[in-house]
């Protein structure tokens, strides 16, 4: 980026390109305004600002009488998130629509704090902000995508969500390692310890049950394991300790606490994304998505991916591409470059569902590469395949339309069924559509 070229001010003479640059602290804020001409030495002025809303305000003010036309601010933590929001809500808007403001005004940088590092022992807050103003027109920062106020708030919620899953699979890791302990082997016959038969026997046993016997005829009837064998591997529960029953209702009392926080977050991620109902129907057909890896991509990406012109790019910003270090003409490394975390993890899973699709493209695709690949690099190619085939789906608009040989109406409609079944119970509204271009 270049400075724009001064403009003339009846009042006060010719008019330069100011920028602001924010070094971002828990309480105080460092904020320099650099007068910046083309030809000449910048000019900076300096001033604190508090972390405080009321401080904000006033900063947003301050911005608006030196006539600021950017802003560049570093991404410090968590503390960055409550200057961006109020300067978007206070500053930008005003100064967009100032007279004589160019294409530029009322833009927002977000630098990574890693690109504008200075000298070892030559670090201070405001030097620190000159250096921002300064590295931004010469292009040398790295600057994050920062999306609207409407998908942050998608993000917050998925993010939630997923945090939720983590404790969820933590507290189901601590309940059997507290079985195992208690020579409960319960886990050792049952596919699923928190299933329907795995929960009323450890409900009874966390309600003082002490007969085997007794808790086995709470297993459900396709259960694989015989009675003989659930009685032996709860054996243990005539002598069981109390300390450990009162430990065992502890564990399925937060575990049904955070399954009710996560059906709750599902309801409210479907009435956030109630007006893209179709951008998540369109994701949840193709192999290895889901309703809920649909809301966590549109939340990540947006509804319609219009913030990134073309697949490369989305695939660059995820990270989901071969990187490039090139030197003397020779690339010495395609070790993929950092990107979106979430958004990458998303796509290894949503990738690792899809390879076992019966009949599907990927699963093909998965058996012509792993041989020459291994798992994990054949992973990343179908991560990749699949940034690419959802930007097409949502800043395109198509329809996912399965190749593999293998597909046949009747699985297509047993899929169909159960994606409505799955959009229905979180709210939706389903309406026939046409056919898939």
């Amino acid at each position: 980026m270049k400075p724009v070229s001064g403009t003339m001010d009846p009042q006060r003479g010719p008019r330069t390109y100011r920028i602001a640059g924010i070094d971002v602290h828990k309480k105080k804020l460092a904020v320099v305004v650099g007068d910046l001409e083309l030809e000449g030495e910048h000019q900076f002025e300096g001033r604190w600002f508090g972390s405080n809303p009321e401080q904000l305000r006033a900063l947003a003010e301050w911005l608006l009488e030196q006539q600021v036309e950017e802003v560049v601010m570093e991404s410090t933590a968590q503390y960055w998130k409550p200057v961006w929001g109020a300067l978007e809500r206070y500053w930008k808007p005003i100064c967009q629509r100032r007279e004589g403001t160019g294409p530029k005004s009322g833009t927002l940088h977000l630098a990574q704090a890693l690109s504008n590092r200075g000298r070892r022992g030559r670090k201070k807050d405001f030097r620190d902000a000159e250096r921002l103003i300064k590295r931004l027109v010469s292009e040398e920062l790295v600057l994050s995508f920062v999306p609207d106020a409407e998908q942050r708030l998608w993000r917050t919620v998925t993010r939630a969500r997923y945090q939720l899953t983590c404790d969820r699979v933590r507290l189901q890791n601590q309940l059997e390692a507290l079985l195992e302990e208690a020579h409960i082997k319960l886990s050792s016959l049952v596919s699923d310890l928190l299933g329907l038969s795995a929960r009323r026997m450890l409900q009874a046993l966390a309600e003082g049950e002490t007969d085997p016997a007794s808790i086995a005829t709470l297993a459900h009837q396709r259960l694989r394991a015989t009675p003989e064998q659930l009685c032996d591997a709860l054996g243990a529960c005539k002598e069981l300790n109390a300390v450990y029953r009162r430990l065992v209702k502890m564990a399925l009392e937060d575990l049904q606490l955070v399954e009710q926080q996560i059906g709750q977050l599902d309801q409210e991620i479907a009435s956030l994304l109630r007006h893209h109902q179709a951008a998540v129907q369109r994701l949840a057909e193709v192999p290895g998505l889901g309703v809920d890896s649909s809301h966590q991509i549109i939340a990540e990406v947006g509804a319609k991916a219009k913030n990134f012109d073309s697949a490369k790019k989305l695939s660059s910003w995820v990270g989901a591409c071969p990187g490039d270090e090139e030197s003397a003409g020779v690339n010495y490394s395609a070790r993929s470059p950092k990107g979106n975390r979430h958004m990458r993890r998303i796509l290894n899973l949503c990738a690792n569902a899809a390879v076992k699709h019966k009949g599907s493209i990927f699963e093909i695709l998965y058996r012509r590469l792993v041989l020459r690949l291994g798992h994990n690099k054949t992973i990343g190619a179908i991560a990749h395949r699949l940034c690419q085939l959802i930007w097409m789906i949502l800043h395109k608009g198509v329809r996912y339309e399965e190749r593999g040989p293998a597909v046949s109406e009747k699985s297509r409609r047993v899929r169909t069924a159960r994606m409505i079944r799955t959009l229905q119970t979180l709210g939706y509204r389903i309406e026939p559509l046409g056919t898939p271009a």
